[in-house]
């Protein structure tokens, strides 16, 4: 290991150390669970945490003010704040499990609009098949072309991956997500998906840069700014960047209600589906803000 990543290495480990101390600290005042939860204040943002399950130490809550997904030749920016909240069992450890939000909502569902809607997705005067193309026009050719991208959490709550060592520093994996993709719009029926339950998509997101194969190049994420509130009681990471681009889509299924023999092969022709790794891409910008579930509590 060279002299600078060795610096690197123990200036991450320091920081993370520091920051599990005061965790460690402020974990000591702890105070009785209610059995309904209101937290108040600056803390009423974590009124989902999991107060009622003793494992999870710390709430977590992570919002997504900007970026974008980049799902074949689709561009979707993400213009809706999202959310990801729960808690953290072994936070700041090596070892985080991250646990689902009280309700179950660990992921919620805000619809990002995609640009050009239905006419931009599916062009009924593109099949050539006359009787095809008739029942494609029915679908689809009738003002309601407002179509909108919503990410869905495809696994348990426990299978997200919060890596705090490799957010630090900038290297690895610093939070892994298996997701799938809901094309939403009345004539696309419900079960338009791009991924699924048994065939996720997996985002290993980095603050650090990655290292893509072609043709997307390298880009780069941001740790943010640490801070403090000042009890010193919630952990901010604000102006926070998580990227990746190396992951890979399947194709779209169940378009189109029973017209998706019809419908997923145009919608998979045009957003070029399945998409190899190296053609997507997502950019998550937010910060992300840690609690004890004790100081939480302790706010009711």
């Amino acid at each position: 290991m060279t002299r600078s990543k060795t610096r690197t290495h123990r200036k991450t480990l320091a920081l993370a150390t520091a920051v599990a101390a005061v965790l460690g600290l402020m974990a000591m005042a702890s105070s009785a669970s209610a059995v309904v939860h209101h937290p108040k204040g600056e803390f009423a943002p974590f009124a989902d945490c999991p107060l009622s399950n003793p494992a999870a130490g710390n709430c977590l809550l992570a919002t997504t003010e900007g970026g974008e997904f980049v799902i074949g030749k689709e561009k979707v920016p993400l213009a809706k704040t999202q959310i990801l909240q729960g808690g953290i069992e072994f936070f700041a450890s090596g070892e985080e499990k991250v646990v689902a939000a009280e309700d179950g909502n660990t992921l919620p569902k805000p619809p990002q609009k995609v640009p050009g809607g239905l006419a931009g997705l599916v062009k009924c005067n593109e099949i050539s098949n006359f009787f095809e193309r008739v029942a494609c026009e029915v679908v689809f050719e009738n003002g309601v072309t407002g179509v909108n991208a919503t990410t869905e959490l495809a696994a348990p709550a426990s299978s997200i991956g919060l890596h705090t060592f490799n957010l630090l520093g900038a290297t690895g994996t610093a939070l892994s997500l298996p997701v799938k993709l809901h094309l939403e719009n009345p004539f696309l029926g419900s079960s338009c998906y791009i991924g699924s339950n048994a065939s996720p998509i997996v985002i290993e997101f980095t603050t650090g840069t990655t290292a893509p194969p072609l043709p997307n190049k390298p880009i780069t994420g941001s740790v943010g700014t640490i801070s403090f509130n000042p009890t010193e009681t919630i952990l901010t990471i604000s102006n926070n960047a998580l990227v990746n681009n190396s992951f890979a889509a399947p194709k779209a299924e169940g378009c189109g209600g029973i017209f998706s023999f019809l419908i997923d092969p145009i919608v998979n022709s045009k957003l070029a589906l399945p998409s190899a790794a190296g053609h997507n891409t997502a950019i998550l910008k937010g910060k992300l803000q840690v609690a004890t579930a004790e100081a939480v509590t302790a706010s009711e």
